[in-house]
């Protein structure tokens, strides 16, 4: 018989929860999700593993609460950057403030950003949290356009291929860092594209 798992009603309770899932985040971003355990994530967060196993199933499950920390701390920052937008619209400077924000969302926690999009290769249900991340995205981002005055033709697919090249960018310049390549010169050239595929 599995352990029964109990959702915190007490303040106290809850505490103890919210303690575990940012032990879990710390210790997955410093070591790995596969080098930790549980126990691990216990003496972080201050409590016993019999705790820890009285609020989750197991470590797979503590993951998933802090993808859904991760997920949020990725989207809240680009939705807020969404509705600051007002028309008229400089579309250079457009283009660099979101190269620029999509680099710092990636600095931000860089080694568990590495490791959940690892997991995601071999594990179905976290890429489809990633995938609803990117719809998300992209159909505000799409909703966006047109509120601003943008003709509505591919805008879907537009905002798309810019997501894929600012992540790409933003890729290279914190995790590739190729000692052959100008990423001030990069960025121009990403800044430059975006610019042409909403102005196309």
């Amino acid at each position: 018989m599995g352990n029964e798992i109990r959702e915190p009603r007490q303040e106290r309770s809850k505490q103890k929860k919210e303690a575990i899932i940012k032990a879990a985040y710390k210790v997955f971003s410093d070591v790995g999700y596969y080098n930790t355990n549980t126990a691990d994530i216990a003496k972080v967060a201050g409590v016993s593993t019999g705790i820890v196993y009285g609020y989750f199933k197991d470590k797979r499950d503590i993951l998933f609460y802090v993808l859904k920390i991760y997920i949020n701390d990725i989207k809240a920052p680009i939705i807020e950057y969404l509705d600051s937008i007002s028309a008229p619209i400089d579309v250079d400077e457009l283009s660099k403030s979101l190269v620029a924000l999509t680099t710092k969302l990636h600095h931000t926690n860089a080694n568990l950003h590495n490791i959940l999009h690892s997991l995601a290769d071999t594990h179905n249900d976290i890429n489809e949290e990633f995938m609803e991340l990117e719809k998300t995205i992209t159909e505000l981002g799409a909703q966006k356009l047109i509120e601003l005055g943008f003709e509505n033709k591919n805008l879907t697919e537009k905002v798309h291929l810019i997501m894929d090249i600012v992540q790409s960018y933003a890729h290279e310049y914190l995790y590739d860092k190729h000692d052959y390549i100008d990423y001030g010169q990069m960025s121009e050239l990403v800044c430059a594209s975006i610019t042409n595929i909403l102005n196309s």
